[in-house]
């Protein structure tokens, strides 16, 4: 597995709060998580949105960068918007992170 967080322009810790949000139900944690991801800056959102792409495999670790690139370039939709429309966005997220080289159990505990 690649170590690529230094490429990463949001906190992974981020990411997993977004994870943990994604994942409660009801309309509260929904609200909740689209004013989170609202919140971020735009090299978040492209960040993030780069890693839920590498986790369901549209892009390889390795063309992190290019993912980044894309998601700034395409980013005619609202990111929270997009990503929340996306089936299984806490598993794409915590599946990019470790691609990335992301410790996510680690992560986990501390905000805990």
């Amino acid at each position: 597995m690649a170590d690529l967080t230094d490429q990463l322009e949001i906190a992974p810790a981020t990411v997993v709060q977004i994870i943990f949000l994604s994942r409660e139900q009801g309309a509260v944690s929904e609200a909740e998580l689209h004013a989170f991801i609202d919140a971020l800056n735009e090299d978040e959102k492209a960040h993030l949105t780069a890693i839920a792409w590498v986790g369901r495999g549209a892009f390889e670790p390795e063309d992190y960068a290019s993912a980044v690139e894309a998601a700034f370039a395409g980013a005619s939709t609202p990111t929270a918007d997009y990503l929340m429309g996306m089936p299984h966005l806490a598993e794409n997220l915590e599946a990019g992170l470790e691609a990335l080289g992301v410790d996510v159990a680690a992560e986990e505990e501390d905000l805990l």
